[in-house]
């Protein structure tokens, strides 16, 4: 594959990364930037042969046959309708959209124009996530009744992520993008989000957006989907997730703390980890990063997926529905109201509703809870079929 990056900032550069980090087939043949200094310092980084700083005439490239959009949020739309127009297969990062507005139109430009779109989504490709989403999907931990996801960190690099117009909005749109989606791929992407109450407060920063946020997605299932996000944890960058289930739960922990520790007195200034704001004392180094946060995986999937001519396992489709649910957080931050979600296009299952197990233990009882006590003795909570009643025996 042929590959044009559009952007040269730290994201794409973690794109280039991890596209020339091991022999590959895949070559990036060349980088749009809007200054033509930045775009022939990233094409001698990265032995780039052709720069620009026009995005048409970098996705117009007949050497070109797919295009990876690392630029910030508010430019997502006008690249993706660059790529369209041209017939260009589009990886587009994370959000899709500012709104979901701003996502259904970037959907329906690959849509009309028959090329691929793939959802830059690489907290859905880490390696304990997607073993973690193989056990689920295998049945291991029963049916998922709750999932809890954070992304908190000291803020971004960019500046252009603080400016509210530019991003959309703050840590929610920024991190919460990411849980949101987490959290769907456990509970089932075929379930539809119903509504979201959130909570969101400019706590530590002189800016416009939240800093920090708290939200709860409803599904149709009766699951629930928990996010928290923050630009003022100190201490590096926490990813964790948790998914609850009938017969089991995972923990996950993708970035602090993972088994890999150092003590430094900081001599060397050596680079830790992405957010992280010591080089000494005792650090948490990451192995191989760009493999750690899903990056490998995920160009994996999505080239494979080109390739031979199917979805890949984040389109986006996906993301027009994160930026639905988000868009939801946002108002209901606001109204301090569950808020509906708004989908105009679902294309999951309809008519779903809450589940509630009952597990009979008798024909006159249902078991509540079974355990065994310190004495060895097993006891059993107990509900009668007919009166309600609970009792142990």
């Amino acid at each position: 594959m042929k590959l044009a990056i559009l952007g040269s900032g730290f994201i794409s550069r973690f794109y280039a990364g991890s596209l020339v980090a091991q022999r590959r087939k895949d070559v990036i043949v060349s980088v749009y930037s809007r200054t033509e200094k930045n775009a022939k310092q990233f094409a001698e980084d990265y032995n780039v042969p052709h720069y620009s700083t026009s995005i048409k005439e970098c996705v117009e490239n007949k050497e070109v046959d797919a295009v990876i959009i690392g630029l910030s949020n508010d430019m997502h739309l006008e690249a993706v309708l660059a790529c369209a127009a041209a017939g260009k297969h589009v990886l587009c990062t994370k959000p899709l959209g500012r709104t979901a507005s701003e996502a259904k139109q970037i959907l329906a430009a690959v849509e009309k124009a028959g090329v691929f779109g793939g959802y830059l989504e690489d907290l859905c490709y880490t390696p304990k996530f997607l073993k973690s989403l193989a056990s689920v999907k295998a049945g291991s931990i029963g049916r998922v009744t709750w999932t809890k996801s954070r992304e908190t960190h000291p803020g971004p690099h960019s500046d252009w992520f603080w400016d509210k117009e530019k991003s959309g909005g703050g840590a929610i749109i920024d991190l919460g993008c990411h849980c949101v989606e987490i959290s769907r791929n456990f509970i089932g992407k075929n379930i539809k989000p119903i509504e979201v109450m959130c909570w969101a407060a400019t706590q530590v920063h002189a800016i416009d957006a939240e800093d920090n946020a708290v939200g709860l997605v409803k599904y149709a299932n009766g699951a629930i989907g928990q996010f928290e996000v923050s630009w003022s944890f100190r201490g590096g960058m926490d990813l964790r997730d948790e998914v609850m289930g009938t017969e089991g739960t995972i923990w996950l922990n993708n970035f602090l703390r993972t088994g890999f520790e150092m003590f430094s007195t900081g001599k060397g200034n050596n680079y830790v980890a992405e957010k992280a704001e010591s080089s000494s004392g005792w650090l948490f180094p990451v192995g191989d990063e760009v493999h750690e946060l899903g990056y490998s995986h995920m160009f994996t999937d999505m080239f494979d997926a080109i390739e031979n001519k199917r979805e890949a396992g984040e389109t986006f489709y996906d993301g027009y529905i994160v930026n639905a649910i988000l868009d939801a957080a946002y108002k209901s931050a606001k109204t301090k109201q569950w808020e509906q979600i708004i989908i105009d296009d679902w294309r999951g299952d309809t008519g779903t509703t809450a589940t509630k197990e009952q597990t009979s233990f008798n024909e006159k009882y249902f078991l509540i809870k079974e355990e065994v006590l310190p004495d060895g003795k097993k006891v059993f909570v107990l509900k009668d079929k007919q009166s309600g009643e609970i009792v142990r025996q």
